[in-house]
């Protein structure tokens, strides 16, 4: 298996530059992953170092408290499609959530999967920040909005990805949705293991160090 192809190449430090984004993007034709995951700052010089690769560019909104109002989900999303981005990861907003106000958060996550209609939908539910019932919860929210993915976590919480987390969301939304595993994963037979437990897409910023521990697998 050629696990380079699950990885979404990630680099999201607000301090990131420019120079370091060129590299990145360099770093993934080189190890010929499946996506580089940006700040939508960096989108349109991302499309430009990607054009005539089969890179993807994936882009990230509301990130990373997912508090910010729908409308500007809307806006930023669809403004980071006409910027060149492939994929959109959204932060699912915490607070209305734990208010138990789930007709909003569905809400929320219809308005902006409708308006970019066929461009893949991540959503973050954060899950240390969520019980397991919580969990369960947010991935059925998920799949009612018809979202593409549910992403474990934004990497800037408590902590990361968990296998029970992965095992709880697939048992969950069963084919329903795919999934990606984000957040902590910085080595090969720990990515390897959130594949074999359902995730269909890693979000890392270990991507080269994953790929060279392939080649010794």
């Amino acid at each position: 298996m050629n696990i380079n192809s699950y990885i979404d190449h990630t680099l999201l430090r607000a301090s990131a530059t420019e120079r370091e984004i060129i590299d990145h993007c360099n770093q993934a034709k080189v190890h010929k992953f499946y996506s580089v995951c940006v700040n939508s700052c960096y989108v349109s010089l991302a499309k430009q170092l990607l054009r005539g690769s089969s890179i993807k560019i994936c882009t990230v909104v509301g990130f990373p408290l997912g508090a910010t109002s729908t409308e500007a989900k809307v806006f930023e999303a669809k403004r980071a499609i006409d910027d060149g981005a492939d994929e959109i990861d959204m932060v699912m907003n915490l607070g209305v959530f734990k208010s138990q106000n789930f007709v909003e958060v569905f809400k929320d996550l219809k308005e902006v999967k409708t308006a970019i209609g066929k461009t893949p939908l991540k959503v973050i539910i954060e899950i240390s920040e969520l019980s397991k019932n919580g969990i369960v919860k947010a991935s059925e929210i998920c799949v009612d909005a018809k979202v593409d993915f549910i992403k474990t976590s934004t990497g800037f919480s408590k902590s990361g990805a968990t296998l029970t987390a992965v095992k709880i969301i697939k048992k969950t939304v069963k084919n329903n949705c795919k999934i990606k595993a984000s957040g902590g994963i910085s080595d090969y037979e720990t990515a390897q293991k959130y594949i074999d437990v359902g995730a269909d897409r890693i979000g890392t910023s270990h991507g080269i160090n994953i790929s060279e521990e392939t080649l010794q697998n």
